[in-house]
């Protein structure tokens, strides 16, 4: 028998057992449902599932509230007779409080490890999306990227593109004439996309150490699978970063895993929650993008769960691929959400014995219309469900517990403290030093000539290439009368006349003898 997740009571009665087969896990996952309807809480169920079957989860904690994960509920919790009322109800016997193994993780490195990436693992095309920039700015990042690979400069982070960004625009002349136009306005407007990315505290994502994905799946000594939260809710006032980091974890994963097939249970489940940021103002390229990684990283192993507000949030062809969901109640005080509630009716597999838009609308909290996939991957007819109570806190933590937590983790020492090795920056800071250096230097031996050497340069740059002549007469002592007359008669001897005097001269004396 295939193994499963218990996800809660279905029926008239709720006596009949709803769940989720471990084998199709991976072919992805919709958890949808309006504000307080109970997405939460399925989510930590969900979670507690894939953990006590082995598998590694990651998920992001929009609320604060899935901190609870890493300890195991109480007693004395106001809603402990409910839970055990409910367990009871649905046929759970073996129902018992427990905690997850969790690791904390943080963009930010306040409330968990921090999570890094660089420049390069990023890619122009997410940059672009992180910063909104036009096709010709991104055009100008793609060229970055492209000097970048070639003259050997590695990017990792802000201020290594930062510098590149410079130099670029130092030497757009060269560059515009092999990549085609490179224009100041346009380095100057990513420019200051990167100074807003800074503010919103893009620079504590972009370093070394990189994440290791190998680190988000791992298992405990007992086997259980890790539950990786990523603290978000600081994180949701940078919407855009927020998308941007998630959709490359999940690029990341898609590149790097190696194909499995169809596994008998996944190697790691994303859960995606606030999923409409994602797609909201995305470019057409991106949300192909996140089409294709999600019709293939099935084959990687990695399941992909969905949490929204409205199924309607999600593309249509990307929607179609989510095979295992969960319907909480969706409101429907306007047309739109009528229309909205409709639609999300149609795309389950009908129950003869109720209306499934007449559910949606009336489940409860607590509740919802869920339908998995049976065999051979062929959807589930859907089911009213009664959710299973969870087995850890409902609720966060204390921010003690949580840096007990942290403290004990193997991942801090690995990715507690930032390296900053040489990079673009280190690089061209290097060269722009050697260039002011030798600037400094020739000028210096400017300025040791001496006063005739300096008269030297400068009359053999206006002689004409008659630097002989020139010299000499520069160098030349001041001439006397009786020096300029030896020199004429030297020179009028040297001549045909001179000779002949000579020859007279000598002639005459010897001829006397």
């Amino acid at each position: 028998m295939d193994k499963s997740i218990f996800l809660g009571g279905a029926g008239d009665d709720y006596s009949q057992p709803q769940s989720l087969t471990l084998k199709y896990a991976n072919r992805h996952g919709l958890i949808a449902g309006a504000t307080g309807t109970g997405k939460t809480v399925t989510l930590q169920i969900l979670a507690e599932g894939f953990s006590e079957a082995g598998v590694p989860v990651f998920l992001s904690d929009v609320k604060g509230d899935l901190s609870g994960l890493a300890k195991a509920g109480s007693d004395t919790h106001k809603l402990h007779q409910a839970f055990q009322d409910r367990a009871v109800r649905i046929g759970l016997q073996d129902y018992a409080y427990a905690a997850c193994p969790v690791t904390f993780w943080d963009l930010f490195g306040q409330q968990g490890h921090p999570v890094r990436t660089t420049v390069t693992e990023m890619g122009p095309l997410l940059l672009s999306r992180l910063m909104d920039l036009s096709e010709a700015q991104e055009g100008i990042l793609n060229i970055a990227f492209r000097v970048a690979d070639e003259e050997g400069m590695p990017l990792l982070d802000l201020k290594d593109l930062q510098a590149l960004l410079v130099w670029i625009g130092e030497n757009r002349a060269q560059l515009s004439l092999r990549y085609g136009n490179v224009s100041t306005a346009s380095i100057g407007a990513i420019q200051r996309r990167l100074l807003v990315l800074e503010n919103q505290g893009g620079t504590n994502l972009f370093g070394e150490p990189a994440l290791e994905l190998t680190d988000l799946m791992r298992t405990d000594e007992n086997g259980r699978g890790m539950v990786n939260i990523l603290a978000s809710d600081k994180l949701m006032g940078a919407p855009r970063l927020y998308a941007t980091f998630l959709l490359w974890l999940l690029s990341e994963l898609f590149e790097e895993l190696p194909e499995v097939g169809d596994p008998d249970k996944p190697k790691l489940v994303f859960f995606f929650d606030e999923a409409h940021l994602l797609f909201e103002d995305a470019p057409k390229v991106l949300v192909d993008k996140v089409e294709q990684v999600a019709r293939l990283i099935r084959s990687k192993g990695v399941g992909v769960y969905f949490i929204s507000q409205n199924p309607a949030d999600i593309p249509e062809d990307i929607l179609g691929q989510l095979g295992n969901r969960v319907q909480h109640a969706l409101r429907a005080f306007t047309a739109r959400d009528r229309k909205n509630l409709r639609l999300a009716a149609e795309t389950y597999r009908e129950n003869p014995a109720f209306d499934t838009e007449a559910a949606i609308r009336e489940v409860g909290v607590g509740e919802a219309v869920t339908s998995m996939l049976q065999k051979k991957g062929v959807p589930g007819i859907v089911e009213r469900t009664l959710i299973r109570p969870p087995g850890s806190q409902l609720g966060p933590i204390t921010e003690d517990e949580r840096q007990a937590i942290l403290s004990s983790s193997p991942m801090q020492s690995k990715y507690g403290r930032l390296k900053d090795r040489k990079s673009a920056f280190e690089i061209l800071q290097t060269r722009a030093e050697k260039a002011a250096q030798d600037a400094a230097k020739a000028e210096e031996q400017e300025e040791t000539k001496t006063v005739a050497e300096r008269e030297f340069a400068t009359a053999r740059r206006y002689s004409g290439g008659r630097v002989g002549r020139s010299s000499s007469r520069v160098l030349r002592k001041k001439d006397t009368f009786a020096t300029a007359m030896s020199e004429a008669v030297i020179k009028e001897l040297k001549g045909t006349t001179g000779r002949r005097i000579v020859r007279g001269i000598l002639g005459g004396l010897f001829r006397g003898r």
